[in-house]
């Protein structure tokens, strides 16, 4: 775990700029719905450049602590939902970001009324990215694995990495709902947010292995939003990898089955009130092993 200096705490301290963003929000919850393939916008400077430039001091590396392995044929990446390991200022703004004065805010960004914020950050939290790691395409899970009848609307991912270059790669890319190409792509800029609709038909991901420096990882804070779904017909949805077009049949056929592997565990997860920590922790020990 490492020791960052933590920021200044003072009584006009405040984790996020509400007062630059508020009279925006009727502008910007129009470009929101009207951005396709399905509503979502990009916003830069997100954060006070002071606070966001702490968020990127205190950000552990990957040896500073223990991370979840989110390591398996559709992802190669690292997570961190135990909100208690937290460097002091981002978890500040993570507390922040699931406060609901931000809340209300995300649903007046997104026109969706009566968001419910997750303090337990499942699936979420701080995550990053080494050089060659990916994450295929997919449609997210759409009900939370520990709260009865919580329906995922939508996702906050925060990015945090100063002197991002194209050729680096790493965007985030955004599939119209059919998998058939690429609408859009969001490059992951230092203090760059992206918020987007969650839903079965929302693809997407960066799946073609980053370039990032050695050293340097594809560093971001994400948090997701949900409603309650009062619908007893409604289907939860896991986790939904897909292939890109193009991609061999053998490549494909690998990707169903992972798919198949983490529907199983988000059941299990569910039944056993299984966490990811838990689970990255294991997976963690055995990577240790290996080496």
């Amino acid at each position: 775990m490492i020791c960052a200096q933590p920021l200044m705490q003072t009584t006009q301290t405040r984790f996020f700029p509400y007062g630059r963003w508020d009279f925006q929000l009727a502008d910007l919850n129009r470009t929101y719905q009207q951005n396709k393939p399905y509503p979502h916008i990009s916003l830069e400077n997100f954060l006070d450049e002071d606070m966001a430039q702490q968020l990127v001091a205190e950000f552990p590396k990957p040896g500073d602590m223990s991370w979840i392995h989110y390591k398996h044929f559709n992802e190669n990446k690292l997570g961190k939902s135990n909100r208690k390991e937290f460097p002091t200022t981002i978890g500040r703004v993570i507390d922040e970001f699931n406060s609901p004065e931000f809340t209300a805010f995300v649903s007046k960004l997104t026109g969706i009324p009566g968001l419910l914020a997750d303090p337990s950050l499942e699936g979420g939290g701080m995550h990053q990215t080494e050089r060659g790691g990916f994450l295929n395409m997919h449609a997210d899970f759409t009900m939370h694995h520990h709260q009865k009848n919580w329906r995922r609307r939508v996702n906050l991912i925060l990015y945090l990495n100063p002197g991002w270059e194209k050729s680096w790669g790493g965007e985030l890319e955004l599939w119209d709902r059919d998998m058939k190409h690429c609408v859009t792509k969001c490059p992951p800029i230092f203090n760059h947010a992206v918020f987007f609709n969650t839903t079965e038909l929302s693809f997407h991901g960066y799946p073609d292995p980053i370039k990032f420096p050695a050293g340097t990882t594809r560093r971001s804070l994400a948090l997701y939003y949900y409603t309650l779904e009062n619908d007893p017909s409604y289907v939860a949805k896991s986790t939904n990898y897909k292939a890109r077009p193009g991609e061999s049949k053998a490549h494909a056929a690998l990707i169903w089955l992972d798919k198949q592997a983490v529907h199983w565990y988000s059941i299990m997860k569910k039944r056993l009130g299984l966490s990811d920590d838990f689970a990255g922790k294991l997976l963690g020990m055995f990577s240790r092993k290996k080496k």
